[in-house]
């Protein structure tokens, strides 16, 4: 800052000649001296504050400087909540901690971590910056631990907090404290094996700023930084910045500098100047600079700080606009401010310290994340980036590897996982403890031993069985045991519902539940309709409809040229529905003349032989099928009834039922084993048991393993899984769901399966179904229109060959009439009557009538025509 003043009082293009002073009070970072110091410097008039580098001490001058509308401008107080409203006054020209938390929480993200520990000193810099990080992470989706340090901490508090961090799981930590030469947290994490491959160390701008202090003599105490990333503020590279730098070399070897320079050292430089710029600009407009009294203040009687001689800057509020128009190139890169009185953020370098040396790894800015390159080498940069456009070099991780650490620690044999487990009384095949033994089982254990196996890491656990074994437990009390931290994770045939999930995470299911009825059946009695039933009554409907309709079509197409489908009306209505019906049996002894009649017919036959080959394999279904003893059909005609129900002791049916689907409470009735199931079952309804019980499909498929008498009605009425249980965001959930889809694409879980329930016959072969699947309408409509598509063509040709032999025969008659006929009006229904006496001659009449219509002979009417032809024909044809 002195350098700063000395080169604009230097410079005669700033101030025109007027002399710059600069007073200097320190604070000692404390805020009560910082205070006084500031009463101190104001007394002199002065027209801006320079400082402090203290968030907290910032805090008490900004109310100070807002009182006497002095404006204040801080190069090192990074403290997000000083850009508030509150403080008017207060301009900062170094980055805001809301910039470093965003790029900090997109480093985390970078690297995939979801839970990381902040350890922070307690002050109004640490807090309000941590809550900033909080905030960060919240939109990451990441959660934080947070843990404090004193202002004055020492190496004994510091090791407490480290000890205190190891039973939280995560082995991130992100370190936000005041420079320290002495970096005694990173100290201390070596001296606890802290610094080790297991563990992922980053840091704020204040370890940038520490070791960018250090004499080259120190760069040794780097060694306990080994495979830090930290944070550096991005100050771009430029000539001017050399040649300070140069010039400070100077000033250490004249003994006016004793520490090398950082960041804030150059943003303070730059600071002077802006405030230099803005009396520049304020002198010339206004000339005079004018202070006035505050009564109040005037008659206080002091001794020392004389508070009667402090007086409010007149032009103090003028003076702050000059300041935030300033716009010029530092040593720090562009000084220009944004509507929060922050200076704009040039983002920040990623350094990472490996083998004693300080590694720049990429670069991050709020406009296009992290690169490989700075942003000013950058053009045409986009707001809205991916993370797929992010890089960054690889970094060397505490311990010296350079592959991407795990972040966090499930157990370790100190802290076992502890997994409770249902200590089952019924059906405990499943998951149970084998008699007192300590000594856990069942198909349930055996698939998370498998998936363990499977997961990258060692997870130690311990088995703790929930329940006294007498009765089934209660598995929402074991879920809620599991969010509380009684337990890490719970193991067992648990169900994944929905209030479940709201307070713990589940993998991924192990396998398909989903409620089901069981109800008493027996064998079904024989009935006389019970060929009716493989069709539906839409389905026999269009079937009857389409043999009318195949008998209309053969007969229009063969009536024509086929003597079996002519003679009296009475024997051809008969004849056309004999050979319709007949083709179901292929009895029929007409056969089909017309080329477009047999098209018709091969695609008719081909729909029949589906039709009747279902038929017959849904009648001999139906004729081997078991009814239901009971009314009950599903579960709408269970709720409807009156009858109570049973459902298993300790899920989360009986919530179901009274909470979803709103049965009384009363109806129903709480079962704990297999034994009652069946009890109740055939005590029935009227004798103090129960109409149906209601349960999860696994526990029934076991149930019926052994009883004939009992049988599941329709399918199952909700669809579930079964899944182990995890506290929020636990890493392992999302491990052991991929391990379990690795079991199941390698066909494990189901030899598993089978190798606890399928000794003499899996559960499942054994079900019972409530009814047939009748034959629907739907299941056929692509033939029926398939058949109807040629039906129609075949029509459709046969009527166009038909008129164009009518028109052509009209054409011919009107020729060779006399012109006496000619004359004559012809009245549509006489064509049309005309038209369906040609339709219903032969084919070979017609013939022999264009024949003789060729020939140079009288006009022969129709009527003639059909004469000569009932002569033809003989005795044998008066009737046609």
């Amino acid at each position: 800052m002195e350098a700063a003043v000395s080169d604009i009082n230097k410079d005669k293009r700033i101030l025109n000649g007027t002399e710059l002073r600069l007073f200097v009070d320190d604070a000692r970072c404390n805020v009560f001296l910082g205070s006084v110091g500031a009463f101190q410097v104001l007394e002199k008039h002065v027209v801006a504050i320079i400082g402090p580098q203290s968030s907290g001490i910032a805090h008490m001058i900004s109310q100070i400087a807002n009182g006497l509308q002095v404006p204040l401008v801080s190069y090192a107080a990074t403290d997000p909540t000083l850009s508030a409203l509150q403080f008017p006054f207060f301009v900062r020209t170094t980055q805001s901690d809301s910039y470093q938390m965003a790029a900090m929480a997109d480093l985390i993200d970078f690297y995939g971590w979801k839970e990381v520990i902040a350890i922070y000193v307690d002050d109004d810099f640490g807090r309000n910056g941590i809550a900033a990080l909080e905030g960060e992470l919240a939109k990451k989706m990441a959660r934080m631990y947070k843990l404090q340090l004193s202002v004055n901490f020492d190496d004994t508090e510091i090791m407490d907090l480290l000890k205190q961090s190891k039973p939280l799981g995560p082995r991130v930590y992100i370190v936000h404290v005041n420079p320290d030469p002495k970096l005694r947290i990173f100290t201390v994490a070596q001296r606890l094996q802290m610094m080790t491959d297991n563990y992922i160390w980053f840091a704020t701008d204040w370890l940038s700023t520490t070791i960018d202090s250090f004499s080259q003599m120190n760069q040794t105490s780097l060694s306990a930084l080994q495979g830090v990333v930290g944070l550096r503020q991005h100050i771009p590279e430029s000539s001017q910045k050399k040649a300070f730098l140069s010039r400070w070399r100077v000033m250490q070897q004249k003994g006016l500098a004793s520490s090398e320079l950082n960041t804030y050292g150059l943003q303070a430089y730059d600071t002077v100047w802006a405030v230099a710029y803005a009396i520049d600009r304020f002198i010339d407009e206004f000339k005079n600079i004018t202070f006035s009294s505050i009564g109040k203040l005037h008659d206080m009687k002091t001794s020392e700080l004389h508070l009667g001689e402090l007086e409010v800057f007149s032009n103090g509020s003028s003076l702050l606009n000059k300041i935030m128009q300033t716009n010029f190139t530092g040593l720090s890169g562009r000084m220009q401010f944004n509507n929060d009185r922050n200076i704009e953020s040039g983002g920040y370098d990623v350094i990472n310290i490996g083998h004693v040396s300080i590694h720049t790894v990429g670069y991050w800015s709020n406009i296009s994340g992290f690169s490989l390159l700075p942003l000013e080498t950058r053009q045409g940069e986009q707001s809205n980036y991916s993370r797929v456009d992010q890089k960054l070099q690889k970094i060397t991780w505490p311990g010296g590897k350079i592959e991407r650490p795990r972040g966090w620690v499930i157990a370790d044999d100190e802290r076992p996982l502890r997994i409770g487990v249902p200590y089952r009384a019924s059906f405990v095949d499943f998951v149970t403890e084998v008699n007192k033994s300590h000594k856990i089982e069942g198909y349930c254990i055996d698939v998370f031993l498998e998936a363990r196996k499977l997961v990258p890491y060692d997870v130690p656990y311990r088995f703790e069985p929930f329940g006294d074994g007498r009765s089934d437990p209660n598995y929402n009390e074991l879920v809620r045991m599991v969010a509380e931290d009684v337990f890490d994770a719970a193991v067992g045939d648990i169900a994944i519902v929905r209030n479940r999930t709201k307070i713990v995470d589940f993998s991924q299911p192990y396998a398909a539940t989903g409620l089901v009825i069981v109800a008493p059946v027996r064998n079904s009695k024989s009935s006389a309709w019970v060929f009716l039933k493989p069709f539906t009554v839409e389905m026999w409907f269009v079937t009857a409809a389409s043999f009318v309709m195949i008998a209309v079509v053969i007969w229009i197409l063969e009536h024509r040229v086929n003597d079996e489908f002519r003679g009296p009306p009475r024997r051809q209505i008969v004849t056309m529905f004999m050979f319709s019906f007949s083709t179901l049996f292929k009895t029929n002894q007409e056969t089909t003349v017309s080329p477009l009649g047999r098209m018709v017919m091969v695609v008719w036959l081909f729909l029949l032989m589906v039709i009747t080959a279902s038929y017959t394999a849904s009648l001999t279904s139906i004729l081997t099928f078991q009814q239901l003893s009971s009314p009950i059909t599903g579960i709408d005609s269970l709720i409807a009834s009156n009858w109570p129900i049973g459902y298993p002791e300790g899920s989360f049916v009986n919530a179901y039922l009274s909470e979803s689907l709103y049965i009384p409470r009363s109806r129903l009735v709480p079962l704990g084993s297999p034994e009652a199931y069946e009890k109740a079952l055939r005590l029935g309804p009227n004798n103090g048991g129960v109409a149906a019980i209601v349960d999860e499909l696994p526990y029934v498929e076991i149930f019926l393993t052994n009883q004939n008498d009992f049988g599941i009605i329709g399918q199952p009425f909700t669809k579930g899984g079964w899944g182990f249980a995890f506290q929020r965001e636990s890493p392992l959930a999302v491990d052991m769901s991929t391990a379990i889809l690795k079991l199941s694409e390698t066909g494990e879980l189901q030899r598993i399966y089978k190798r606890w329930f399928c000794k003499k016959g899996c559960p499942g072969e054994k079900r019972h179904n409530s009814e047939p699947n009748q034959i629907h309408l739907f299941s056929f409509w692509g033939l029926y229109l398939l058949c109807g598509v040629f039906i129609a063509v075949a029509l459709l040709a046969f009527l166009l060959r038909v008129v164009r032999q009518f028109v052509r025969y009209k054409r011919r008659q009107m020729q060779l009439a006399s012109p006496s006929l000619t004359s004559s009006t012809t009245h549509c229904s006489q064509v049309i009557f005309h038209f369906f006496d040609f339709i219903d001659e032969k084919e070979e009449v017609i013939k022999k009538m264009f024949t003789q219509c060729e020939n140079p002979t009288p006009l022969i009417s129709l009527e003639r025509s059909e004469n000569t032809s009932k002569e033809m024909k003989g005795p044998a044809n008066d009737e046609n």
